[in-house]
């Protein structure tokens, strides 16, 4: 008897447990999914956060309170107003690319102007004022100033009046040229190079030898091979490596051998390591020249190996120091 009357009891108690479960579950399903989804969110939201800090500039106060807050600069007075190098104008909050510089003109208005867009990357719309046509960069809405149609100023009769402040410029690459040069010491080679016109840039370094990233005080041994050298880029357009090479022989005493004045070893000796067939053929002439000119020469004529820059403090050391080379004057031979 008590069996039986106590069994729809049991009965209800196991059902009200079950259903107690389930409903927990899916509580917790609910729960978990909820938790789910806030992260991905999260997630989400952090990844466009990296994308924001990857596209976008950091930009100033002043460079903010024109570009985002579509200011305007004073005229006259920006870094691109009357400036005409070959190059592009990209937007300084993205770097997407923006006008070509054979687009730009003289308005004499006090900011840069552009009778031309690179092809959709200006993007044109009504300005807050009601009147103005405000010209934003489409891929990150910078605001670059406004665009004005029908003054006659070029024959496209467009002009985007752009701040300066809004863009930065990515100069035309220029063709340029090397060379290398040892005559003793690398710092008084350098000096003479540096001034010469269509150099533009100089750097002293080692070359000739057979271990890989020499040091100063390695090389000062005398047992690596290299030269203290200098790579000189030039511009060919306003210089020859052939008057490079007259400096070259001009500014150190070649008939010197393993030294230049006070400076001794393999590490000093005269020798131009010559990049290309035309500058060996160049170099031999020259030599040619001087020897015809009773002169003995020992200057060394190689084919150029790897050239190692040498240590920071060694580079421009007499624009550092403000200083005059020691063994190193000009004397013209040619």
């Amino acid at each position: 008897m008590n069996t039986e009357n106590n069994s729809p009891v049991k009965l209800w108690v196991f059902i009200i447990l079950f259903l107690l479960i389930i409903a927990g579950g899916a509580f917790g399903a609910w729960f978990f999914s909820l938790s789910l989804i806030a992260r991905t969110s999260n997630k989400e939201d952090n990844l466009m956060f990296c994308k924001e800090q990857k596209i976008y500039n950091k930009l100033t106060a002043e460079q903010q309170r024109i570009i985002i807050h579509k200011g305007t600069e004073r005229p006259f007075s920006g870094k691109y107003n009357n400036h005409y190098e070959k190059g592009t104008y990209t937007c300084r909050r993205c770097g997407a690319e923006l006008y070509e510089s054979s687009s730009k003109f003289k308005s004499g208005c006090g900011w840069p102007s552009f009778d031309d867009q690179i092809e959709g990357a200006v993007k044109w719309q009504r300005d807050a004022d009601g009147v103005r046509t405000e010209i934003t960069c489409a891929k990150c809405d910078a605001h670059l100033g406004h665009v004005f149609l029908g003054e006659g100023l070029t024959p496209k009769n467009v002009r985007h009046c752009v701040n300066s402040i809004s863009m930065d410029f990515v100069p035309a690459a220029k063709q340029t040229e090397r060379a290398i040069f040892a005559s003793g010491c690398f710092w008084g080679t350098e000096y003479h190079f540096k001034q010469a016109p269509g150099v533009i840039s100089t750097t002293v370094g080692y070359t000739g030898g057979s271990v890989e990233k020499p040091t100063y005080k390695l090389v000062c041994t005398d047992k690596t091979g290299h030269a203290e050298a200098v790579e000189v880029v030039f511009d060919p357009s306003k210089t020859s490596f052939e008057q490079l090479a007259r400096l070259f022989f001009e500014t150190h005493d070649f008939t010197q051998l393993n030294r230049q004045e006070s400076d001794v070893g393999t590490q000093y000796r005269s020798a131009l390591f010559y990049l290309d067939e035309n500058q060996r053929q160049i170099a031999a002439k020259l030599i040619d020249e001087l020897k015809k000119k009773r002169y003995n020469v020992k200057t060394q004529l190689i084919p150029a190996k790897e050239f190692w820059p040498a240590e920071q403090y060694h580079q421009d050391y007499y624009e550092k120091t403000g200083g005059v080379p020691y063994c190193h004057a000009y004397k013209k031979v040619f």
